[in-house]
This record gives structure tokens, sequence and C-alpha cells, in this order.
């Protein structure tokens, strides 16, 4: 039986080893000897194959679909029929070309092999001059397809959309062929290295300099076209910090994480897990045994009573309050709990009454105990959860834009019961742009993952259309999709991700966030009857059958006691 071959899908699918045994032998001598320049050895490693958890989700997300670009994908039937339009692409740059050639380019990549090679976590089981050749097509392709992103070339898109009917389907047309690829440019697997499109610049302009230029203003506009949120730093990039990432990806996602402020939130997240440690050290844990002459049993009841009611008004509960703040019941509740269980109506509910707040008294400590034992861990999955929406919206929370459009701006005010979040443009790019930059963020950066944790909170607070909707009318949300419901599906399908971590300001939105919404007396009274009515259906049933019992001996003793002709004489009586 011929053995399988890996499937044409899979990134880890390597082709046959372009060597013999003697010829590897050759190779591995002349490697070892061959001096590489220190730039190349400090190259970090930038371009990643997707987690396999992310992929399971949505292949098609992380896959290129009509163009392969790089190593990863390059032999792939269903992507390399579309090689020759990269040819044609090649073809058309070399034409432009009036001193060194396309062969020199070549020549020039087979020296820096290993630079192009330590790009890749991977490694590419090519030989230097297929590297070579794959780079100098794949960077004529992708520097043809950016020159759509210059100013003159998108000011004269918008005027064939204000032109004649058929010149506006052809444009049409072109746009949607435009955003397939565009999906396959932005996707993690599907990067080349920056560097060689700068160096297939210095090949096209008179000096390095103007091909820097020219570049990143190609760069700033499709950066501009891609990200989904209109930030301010992007207009203020140089040139240097715009060539100078490793590929597209990278760019957008520093356009969205500025580095500047990725190491301010680093540091203070670093100084949060400090002052939780020092915290804990200082914290002096109660016992967890309870003894029975002790007052905590009454004290807890006295304290849980008062912190139910802190917003209850009315004469009712007024003098209900007033009796449980007095003085005898303020000298009650100093007496050990013997004393107190010994009285008449206590003592019949003595054992229920300490199992309650026994099983309270536990779960304090176990909650005490886990607390100081994740201090470095990150957050579970179930701290991220948060109200949606509408519900915080139904609780008073407005929702408005923040100032700079870069997710570090998040933050709530409790104050005002505002939040504060970055525009988002939805459209049929956002989703593959936002899984891939997850991607990204997931493999490159070891400290907090801030644009994965802004993700899980848009995952939390968006449920249904009504969230988007809400949203869109606050002006955090511009949609560009079918429908309100197809944007809330997007954000709700962002559920995977590859680790947890701490993300200090982001986690204290949350917690502020959760904190105003519990403290809303509508979510208290709900919470209640959820908890002490709806959950305790056992004492409810056992009512109901004891008023059914009850009922039951009335309508018996006046079957026979004639109960109907005593109340007829007893009003005549009045009478």
């Amino acid at each position: 039986m011929a053995p399988s071959k890996p499937s044409s899908s899979d990134p880890s699918a390597r082709s046959p080893s372009p060597f013999g045994e003697s010829e590897w032998v050759i190779h591995i001598r002349n490697s070892l000897e061959e001096e590489i320049e220190e730039e190349d050895i400090k190259t970090p490693v930038s371009i990643f194959c997707v987690p396999e958890a992310l992929v399971s989700g949505k292949p098609e997300a992380y896959r290129p679909q009509l163009f392969a670009l790089g190593p990863y994908h390059h032999w792939q039937p269903k992507l390399y029929d579309m090689q020759r339009h990269k040819i044609a692409s090649a073809r058309r740059t070399k034409s432009r070309m009036q001193g060194p050639k396309l062969e020199e380019l070549a020549q020039l990549f087979m020296k820096r092999e290993h630079k192009i090679r330590r790009y890749y976590h991977r490694h590419i089981n090519h030989s230097k001059e297929t590297i070579a050749w794959m780079m100098v097509v794949d960077a004529c392709f992708l520097l043809e397809f950016l020159q759509n992103y210059t100013e003159n070339n998108r000011e004269m898109i918008r005027k064939k959309l204000t032109s004649t009917p058929s010149r506006r389907v052809e444009t049409e047309r072109m746009k949607m062929g435009y955003n397939m690829v565009l999906r396959d440019v932005v996707m993690l697997e599907n990067q080349i290295p920056l560097y060689v499109l700068r160096k297939l610049m210095n090949f096209l302009c008179p000096s390095t300099e103007s091909a820097d230029i020219e570049l990143s203003q190609m760069l700033s506009g499709f950066a501009k076209e891609v990200c989904p949120f209109k930030t301010m730093d992007a207009d203020q990039s140089g040139v240097d910090d715009i060539v100078g990432h490793a590929h597209l990806l990278e760019l957008v996602y520093h356009t969205i994480v500025p580095k500047q402020k990725l190491e301010l939130v680093e540091e203070a997240t670093a100084k949060d897990i400090d002052v939780d440690e020092e915290e804990e050290d200082d914290h002096e844990v109660e016992p967890k045994g309870v003894e029975f002459g002790d007052t905590s049993y009454v004290r807890s009841a006295y304290n849980w009573f008062k912190n139910m009611t802190p917003s209850l008004d009315g004469p009712l509960i007024g003098s209900v309050k007033r009796a449980v703040v007095s003085g005898p019941v303020r000298l009650l509740v100093k007496f050990p709990w013997k004393v107190v269980s010994a009285l008449p109506v206590l003592s019949i509910a003595k054992k229920p009454i300490e199992g309650y707040f026994a099983s309270l008294m536990k779960e304090k400590s176990e909650h005490m105990d886990q607390s100081s034992s994740h201090i470095d861990r990150p957050p579970l999955v179930e701290e991220i959860a948060i109200p949606s929406v509408a519900d915080l919206f139904n609780s008073g929370v407005s929702f408005r834009p923040t100032a700079g459009g870069d997710v570090t701006g998040i933050a709530f005010d409790a104050k005002t019961a505002t939040m504060r979040l970055p525009v988002v443009t939805l459209d049929v790019n956002t989703e593959v742009v936002l899984r891939n930059l997850v991607a990204y963020e997931a493999s490159v950066v070891a400290g907090p993952l801030v644009f994965t944790r802004y993700t899980e909170l848009m995952n939390g607070i968006v449920d249904t259309e009504e969230d988007v909707r809400i949203l869109r009318r606050g002006g955090v949300v511009e949609n560009r999709m079918k429908s309100d419901g197809e944007a809330a599906a997007l954000w709700n399908g962002m559920s995977k991700s590859v680790r947890l971590t701490k993300v200090g300001f982001l986690d204290t939105v949350i917690r502020d966030v959760n904190k105003y919404y519990r403290s809303r007396w509508r979510v208290k009274a709900k919470g209640f009857m959820k908890k002490y009515v709806f959950g305790s259906w056992q004492v409810l049933t056992f009512l109901a059958a004891a008023l059914l019992l009850f009922l039951t001996c009335v309508q018996a003793f006046c079957s026979v006691y004639s109960c109907n002709s005593h109340l007829t004489k007893i009003s005549s009586v009045r009478a």
C-alpha cells in the first residue's frame, strides 16, 4: 500500500526533501562554515502557525482561500492555480525596473536566506534558491496590491463609484475581488517579511529614503483601510515606525495596541500583581471553625439583614429596620449563641440557623483560600462574566466612544455610569482581521494579551442584535454588515482563546461594571427572588402542602360540626 500523503490544507505538511544523504551532509557542512551576519541572528520570529485550538473553530478564517504568500501554503493545489496572477505581477514589476533586474534581487535574497528563514517559526524545507524566488514573486504581487491603498488610487476608486452605473458595477465587482485577496493578505500564516518589500522598493526607487517614504504611504493607507478601529496614533507614526514592522499583520496590531501604551499596560499589570501579593500577606484569615459559644451566627444574621436593606424605603420597612437596629436587638447580638438559642422561640429553629450560617462561613473561608492561591494565576473563565449591553443599559449605563480610539482607552466611570469603548467598524473583512490579530498576539506577546481580553469583553457584553443596536446608537459600533444580528454572531463566535491573562485596566473595568450593576436595587431584587424564592422550591412545596393540609382539616372539621350554622348564629347575634 502506498504511504498516505499529508493533507494539502495542513500547514505542517512539508514538501519532499531536496537533498539526498550525501547532498544533505554537504549542505550541513556548508551551513556550519557559512558566515551569518549579526543582523540576521537578531531577527525575531514573527510568522507563526495558528494554534489548532483557534483553527478548529473556523478554519477558513486562518487558512488562505485564494492566494498563498510565503512558504506555509505555497504548494497547496487549490492556491497554486492562482500562481499565474502573481507571475503576471512580477512581469509588470520587472518592466518598471530600469537598472537592476529581478535576478539580482533573487541573488540578494539568497545571500540573506538566513534572515528570511528566521522570520518563520516552522522550519522551511526548501532550498535557498526556491525561497529567494518565492519571495521575489510574492513581494511583486503584494506590492502591486498595496498600491491600491495610495491616496491617488483611492481617489480614483471614489470617482468610479460616483460615475456611470456600468462603471459602478465594475468597481463593485473589483472591490469584491480585493476583499477576497485582502482577507488572505492579513492571515498570520500567509505573511511575508516587510524586509523583502523594502528591498524590492529599493530596486524601484532612486534612493532608499524615497523608497521608504513611498512604501510607508502604502502601508499607512492599508492599515487605515484594514484596521477596524480608527485610532489617532496611526496618523502620527513616522516612516521608520511603519516600515520597521516585521509584516503587515504586526503593523495592524500595533496600530490598535501601540507599543508605548502596551509597555505601560504591562508595567501597571505587574504593579497590580505586586500590590495584591502585599495585601494578601497582610491579610489575617479568620478561623474556619465556629464554636457554638461564639456570637458569629447572631452577628451574621444581623449584618446580613442590614446589608440587604440599605436602599429600602417605606413605613413598614422603616419600622422593621428601626426594630432591628434598636437597643434590645443590639444587646441580643452581643450574647453568645448558646444563650440566644435557649430562648423559647429560637430553640425550635436552632439547627436550621446553625446549618445555614455554618455553610456561609465555610463558603467564605473556601473563597479566601482560593483567592490566596490564585494571585499569580490567570483569571478563570467565569471571572470574565459581565452583564449584556441591554442589561447594563436598562440599569442606567450609557456607552460612549473613547478619546484615542484604541483599546487601551477602555474605561468605566461609576459616577456618571458611562462605559467608554473604542469605535469599531464591522464589515465583511472584520472577523478574519480580528481572529488573526488574536492568533498573532497569542503567539508573539509574552505579557498581557490586551487585544484578546478586549474580544472576550465584547463577547461577554454582546449577546443579541439588541446589544449591537444600543452600541450603534451610542456611536461605539459602525455596522456595515447585513444586519445587527450578523454583527452579534461575529462577536459571539469570538469565544476561543489560547490562554487567559491578567490585563490590569480591563480587569478593573470588568470588576467596576459588575459592582455597579449588582448595586442596583432592581438587580438585587431579581437576584433575591432567584436565590431565595425560586431557588427554594422545597420550602415552597412544604408550605403549599402544609396549607393544603390545613384547609383539608378545616373542611373536615366544618363537615362534622356544621360551621355554616355556627357562622349564621354569630352573624345574627351581631346584627
